[in-house]
């Protein structure tokens, strides 16, 4: 069964089981899913990789508007986006620990610097080794802020 096919079943779960947070969170994943098929001069079936993609994009906006609501003083709102990006984040895969994370990004560093990259400049040689050993369970942002860390010591 593919993501999106899931992402539809547990959507008509929800509906009935009459959780409105639930379906209203995988309408709106689904509706994205459904726009970025359709984007482009030709509309295509987006493989699981892609749903997932999608998912953690949608995610990423769950939480930002949180963080975004709460600055903003309107608390119920910003519970209601933690609410949605739980749900979401059950679709995506676990997210990288921070040991984890540190452990892949030392070895990419290590690697970098055995071909020969050094300083701040190493740092687009060290992403395109972690990000393919990464794909999806750690935030490009977070990513980001280790290799720099690393490449600094």
């Amino acid at each position: 069964m593919t993501l999106k096919a899931k992402l539809k079943e547990d959507l008509t779960e929800a509906i009935r089981g009459r959780d409105e947070l639930r379906s209203a969170t995988l309408r709106l994943t689904l509706a994205a899913i459904a726009k970025e098929e359709v984007a482009g001069t030709t509309a295509r079936e987006l493989s699981d990789d892609e749903v997932q993609k999608v998912i953690a994009r949608e995610a990423k906006k769950r939480r930002e508007a949180a963080d975004a609501f709460a600055k903003g003083g309107r608390g119920e709102q910003a519970e209601r986006e933690k609410a949605e990006g739980v749900v979401l984040d059950e679709y995506l895969p676990k997210q990288l620990g921070d040991d984890e994370l540190r452990q892949i990004v030392a070895e990419a560093v290590a690697e970098a610097k055995a071909g020969g990259a050094e300083g701040p400049r190493a740092m687009g040689a060290v992403m395109k080794i972690v990000n393919p050993k990464i794909a999806g369970r750690a935030e490009g942002g977070r990513v980001a802020a280790v290799v720099k860390q690393l490449l600094a010591e």
